[in-house]
C-alpha cells in the first residue's frame, strides 16, 4: 500500500514538473525554432538561390541575413526584388494605339464605286527610353499606321514616328512631354541564363501587367525577321508574353531594362512557355542612331557567315565546331581587304569568342561604319589575327542617310538597292519596292521587297528612271527582277 502511494506521489509530482517545463521552457523553444525556419522561407533572396548561402542553425545568422534582404518595418516578408523591379519599371511602359487604312479593291468594281477604305486599330506597347519623350517600341507595333497615339496613365499623346529599323523590328517615337519616366538601361552583355526577369507590358489593353520568368537563353536565331541583313540574338524568357506585349519591357530585379519584348513561339499566337526579346545592347545602338541620324547606321564585315553542323564539319575535315565559318566574301568588302577568304573560320572579334552566327551578328551590331576591330580567323589549321575596318552599305565609312522615292503615279516607295546587297545578290544595279498601295505597281501584282532590274531588257538604276519608263510606256512590257527569297522571276504585261 506505501509503495502504491509512493508512485502515485512521484507520478503526480513529475506531471506538474512537465507542466511547468512545457509552458515556460519548450514553447520558448519551438518559438524560437519556429522563427528561424519563417526567416529563411520568406527571405527575399533565398528563394532565388536556395544553395547560396551557408545557413547554420544559430539565431544570429537567422537576423543576420533577415537584415540585409527584409524590410524591418514590414508586417509580413516579401521578395521585394520583385516589388521593387515592378515599381521601378512600370511607370516607364506605356500604351500605344494604331490606327491604319486599310486600302482595298484594284477590281473592275472600282472604276464604279471608287476603291475602298477601312480602318483597322491595333495595339502595342512602348517603353520612354528618354525623359524627353523618346520613345522606343517594335516595328511591326506601328508599321502601316497613319495614326500613333501614345496612353501614358489617363493621357493621350499623338506620337511622330522618328525612325524603324525593319532589321531589329524597332522604332523610335516622339511625344511632346518633358519629364517623363524614362526607363534605366542596363547592359545585355551581363544578362545570366537562368537570372529572373519580368516582363512588362500591356496584353489585351491591359495597363502594366508584370510577369516573372527567368532567361531561358541568349543568341536565339528565329529567322522571323523579313527585312534585308537581320539581326537576331534574342533573349529567350518563360515570362508570360501575350499579344499587346509587344514593344513592351524585359527588365531584371533590379528594374533594368535588359530586352524589348518582341515575339513569342506559339501554335496559337498566345504564350506557350517561349518569348523572345531584342537585347538592350542592340536597343541602344538602334534607338540612338535613330534619333541622332534617322537611320541606323550599320557596320558591314563584307561577308556571310554560317553556323559549323556536322555537314559543314565534315566538309571543312575539323572535329572543332568552334567559330563560324564565312560562306560568302564580297570581292571589295572589308574582309576581302583585310585578306579573309571564303571557307576561313572566324574565331573571336575583340578577344570575344565567337560560336554562333547569331553572335557573330549581335557583336558587329554593336558598331558602326569606320570602327576598326580585332578578327581571330583559322586557315588550314593556321590561326591568324588581323584588324579590319567596318564599312556601311556603300563600302564607305561616311554617314549615310536613307533615301526613299515616293511615287503617287506608281502608287509605291522605291529605293535603290545598296551595293552591299547587289555584291551578294550578283546584280549591277536595281530599284526595290518597298511600300505598295493603289496605283500602277498593284495592278502589276509585285509584292513588296521586289527588286526591278530591267524593264524591256532597259537598266533600271534609280527610282526616278523606273518611274519615267512605266509612265510613258505602251504596248508589251518585259519586266525582270528579283524576289524576296533571290530568285530571279520575269513578268509581262500589256499596256
Amino acid at each position: 500500500m506505501k509503495k502504491t502511494l509512493l508512485v502515485v506521489i512521484v507520478g503526480f509530482i513529475s506531471g506538474i514538473g512537465g507542466s511547468w517545463f512545457y509552458e515556460n521552457k519548450l514553447i520558448d523553444l519551438l518559438k524560437n525554432d519556429q522563427e528561424y525556419t519563417t526567416s529563411i522561407l520568406n527571405d527575399g533572396t533565398s528563394h532565388l538561390n536556395p544553395i547560396s548561402h551557408n545557413i547554420s542553425n544559430t539565431k544570429e545568422n537567422s537576423e543576420e541575413i533577415n537584415s540585409e534582404n527584409v524590410d524591418k518595418n514590414a508586417d509580413i516578408i516579401r521578395p521585394a526584388n520583385f516589388i521593387q523591379a515592378s515599381k521601378m519599371s512600370t511607370k516607364s511602359v506605356v500604351y500605344i494605339k494604331t490606327i491604319s487604312q486599310n486600302r482595298y479593291g484594284s477590281t473592275w468594281m472600282d472604276w464604279f464605286f471608287g476603291e475602298g477604305v477601312g480602318q483597322a486599330i491595333s495595339s502595342g506597347s512602348g517603353v520612354i527610353y528618354r525623359n524627353d519623350g523618346y520613345i522606343v517600341t517594335n516595328n511591326h507595333v506601328i508599321s502601316d499606321a497613319n495614326s500613333i497615339v501614345v496612353i501614358i496613365g489617363k493621357k493621350e499623346y499623338e506620337a511622330t514616328l522618328i525612325g524603324a529599323d525593319p532589321s531589329s523590328d524597332l522604332a523610335v517615337l516622339k511625344v511632346e512631354a518633358e519629364g517623363m519616366s524614362a526607363i534605366k538601361l542596363a547592359s545585355s552583355k551581363n544578362v545570366e541564363v537562368g537570372e529572373w526577369v519580368l516582363a512588362v507590358g500591356n496584353p489585351f489593353n491591359l495597363t502594366s501587367t508584370v510577369t516573372a520568368g527567368i532567361v531561358s537563353a541568349k543568341g536565339r536565331e528565329l529567322n522571323i525577321m523579313k527585312s534585308i541583313f537581320p539581326i537576331e540574338s534574342f533573349i529567350q524568357t518563360d515570362a508570360a508574353i501575350n499579344p499587346g506585349n509587344s514593344g513592351g519591357a524585359l527588365v531584371n530585379l533590379e528594374g533594368e531594362l535588359i530586352g524589348i519584348n518582341t515575339a513569342i513561339l506559339s501554335k496559337t499566337g498566345s504564350y506557350s512557355g517561349y518569348g523572345f526579346a531584342v537585347p538592350s545592347d542592340i536597343v541602344k545602338k538602334v534607338v540612338d542612331d535613330l534619333i541622332k541620324f534617322g537611320e541606323v547606321q550599320k557596320a558591314f564585315f563584307g561577308a556571310e557567315a554560317l553556323d559549323i553542323d556536322a555537314t559543314i564539319a565534315s566538309k571543312l575535315e575539323t572535329d572543332d565546331y568552334s567559330g563560324v565559318v564565312l560562306s560568302y566574301v564580297q570581292e571589295d568588302g572589308a574582309a576581302a581587304k583585310s585578306g579573309m577568304k571564303k571557307g576561313d573560320i572566324i574565331l573571336k572579334i575583340d578577344n570575344e569568342p565567337i560560336n554562333s552566327r547569331s553572335q557573330f551578328e549581335e557583336i558587329l551590331s554593336y558598331h558602326s561604319p569606320g570602327d576598326r576591330i580585332t578578327v581571330d580567323y583559322k586557315r588550314n589549321q593556321k590561326t591568324t589575327q588581323n584588324t579590319l575596318t567596318l564599312t556601311n552599305r556603300e563600302g564607305t565609312t561616311e554617314t549615310l542617310k536613307r533615301e526613299i522615292y515616293t511615287s503617287r503615279t506608281l502608287g509605291a516607295d522605291l529605293e535603290k538597292v545598296s551595293k552591299v546587297e547587289r555584291s551578294l545578290l550578283n546584280i549591277e544595279h536595281g530599284v526595290r519596292v518597298l511600300k505598295v498601295r493603289n496605283g500602277l505597281i498593284s495592278q502589276m501584282d509585285l509584292e513588296e521587297g521586289f527588286i526591278i532590274t530591267y524593264i524591256n531588257k532597259v537598266p533600271i538604276t534609280d527610282p526616278e528612271t523606273l518611274t519615267d519608263i512605266l509612265t510613258k510606256i505602251k504596248g508589251r512590257v518585259y519586266l525582270e527582277g528579283i524576289n524576296k527569297r533571290g530568285k530571279v522571276e520575269y513578268y509581262r504585261y500589256y499596256f
